[in-house]
């Protein structure tokens, strides 16, 4: 009778389970309201790639989990802070199917609640007592910045190269991903090479999470979203799938047009967004994107020749492919 091999949450899910702990204990907020609103947000994160990521990391070296259990909840703390800033300055009302903290609270008190979810990231960080990594994760928090502010500036602007594009999604998104790689690699006593390659691997594995989250913005049905289809639409958000969709309109069309409204915030009807995300559905622009999003998990599995270790080589791979097949 064989026995079928656990999957790399059921692998990892002690230590998964540490790590949300202890970023629970972090979390706590010292007025009653607030404090529940926050913890619904903590308990509704996803499947914590990020600290896991992580643990994997220092796993393919030497595990030493009190460290890296700090340094993961550091992560998802900083991914959580950094969400929470993201709803506030998208005015987003919905997240993963629940009230976000701004469908609730002033905005002043929201950007308070995300700044104090970042101080206690940094504690944590600083917890692992290498300042390596708490360089890593200064530099994780810029890039960040970074990316939310190239969002903001470049919102409502449908004349934006891919090149823009990918310097934002880096900041946005790939950066706490090779950041968490690059603490996971440091605390694990890898040598330099090893660190630059695990970095490597968590960029490309991040830059293809996030263009699968674009496809996926146009592709699926807001219920299974948790939010509006089309939402980067809404937001006048230019997303790959929409830049490829642009390229392959004649400038001046009335789709070229239709669009432009939309991006720009002069078209708020529900019939047309629609219709924009159909059409971009029907141009091929979304396989096109999802190709894309190919590359950059094959460069990634490319940078494992660094994991020697067989196990965590295939749980790594394993979260490859979960970064493509999810479909919310």
């Amino acid at each position: 009778m064989s026995v079928q091999t656990p999957n790399v949450f059921e692998a990892m899910q002690d230590d998964l389970d540490l790590v949300r702990d202890r970023v629970a204990v972090a979390a706590h907020v010292d007025f009653p309201i607030v404090s529940e609103l926050v913890e619904g947000i903590v308990q509704a994160g996803g499947k914590k790639l990020r600290p896991l990521l992580l643990l994997l990391a220092g796993r393919a070296f030497s595990y030493d989990r009190p460290r890296l259990v700090t340094a993961a909840a550091g992560v998802e703390l900083l991914h959580t802070a950094s969400l929470v800033h993201d709803d506030s300055i998208d005015r987003a009302s919905i997240r993963r199917g629940q009230p976000t903290l701004n469908s609730r609270l002033s905005s002043g008190s929201v950007i308070l609640i995300g700044d104090f979810l970042f101080a206690q990231s940094a504690i944590l960080a600083a917890a692992t007592e290498s300042t390596r990594v708490v360089a890593i994760f200064a530099n994780t928090l810029a890039s960040i910045c970074d990316g939310q502010l190239r969002e903001m500036l470049g919102a409502h602007n449908l004349q934006q190269d891919r090149q823009e594009y990918l310097d934002r999604i880096f900041g946005k998104t790939a950066s706490l991903f090779a950041g968490a790689a690059e603490m996971g690699a440091v605390l694990g006593g890898a040598a330099e090479p090893q660190i630059q390659q695990f970095r490597a691997f968590g960029k490309d594995l991040g830059m293809a999470f996030q263009i699968v989250d674009d496809v996926l913005d146009l592709r699926e049905m807001s219920r299974d979203l948790g939010k509006p289809a089309g939402n980067d639409l809404r937001q006048g958000v230019v997303t790959l799938p929409t830049m490829i969709y642009v390229s392959r309109l004649e400038a001046g069309s009335p789709e070229t047009d239709v669009l432009a409204r939309v991006i720009a915030g002069e078209e708020e009807s529900d019939d047309e967004i629609l219709e924009v995300v159909l059409a971009i559905r029907r141009s091929g622009a979304l396989d096109e994107a999802s190709d894309i999003a190919h590359g950059y998990l094959d460069s990634a599995r490319a940078s494992l020749s660094v994991v020697e270790e067989p196990e965590t080589r295939e749980w790594l791979e394993e979260l490859l492919d979960l970064a493509i097949r999810r479909s919310a």
